[in-house]
């Protein structure tokens, strides 16, 4: 399957929903990309580019969360990661829409039974802390861009 930003299409787990980027130009679960839209944009260069100071953005507030560091950000289909979490007034959102393609990462600590999951793309940034198996999800921070 052919795609703009050179991820590895072949190791994903819903790759059967995925049209590819090529064939959708750049909506291949049919919403928003923001690796496809940069590099239509701005070519792979201004991607990369964006991508880097994105990753030093998301360091300084897990630095300042004292959550430890990212080492890289991965394109990830929000069906994959758009947890439920449970506002104070115990109602159950998703903050994130299943159908884009976000940048994001995960920092596990299995001794500790957390990981901290980051979810982002031109307009914000969202870190939450979660349980091992995925469970218990709750928002450390969401920061509008």
């Amino acid at each position: 399957m052919e795609n703009y930003c050179g991820a590895n299409c072949e190791n994903c787990g819903i790759k059967e929903n995925c049209k590819g980027c090529t064939a959708t130009c750049g909506s291949p679960f049919g919403g928003r990309c923001v690796a496809a839209e940069y590099i239509k944009a701005g070519g792979k260069k201004g991607y990369e580019d964006f991508k880097a100071k994105l990753l030093e953005e998301i360091n300084e507030l897990l630095k300042a969360e004292g959550l430890g560091k990212a080492e890289e950000l991965c394109e990830l289909a929000g069906s994959f990661i758009n947890l439920e979490y449970t506002m104070p007034s115990g109602e159950k959102v998703k903050l994130l829409n299943d159908k884009n393609i976000y940048l994001g990462t995960q920092i596990e600590f299995a001794d500790m039974g957390v990981c901290y999951g980051v979810a982002a793309d031109t307009s914000f940034v969202l870190i939450s802390s979660y349980s091992v198996d995925g469970s218990e999800p709750e928002i450390v921070l969401y920061k509008r861009r």
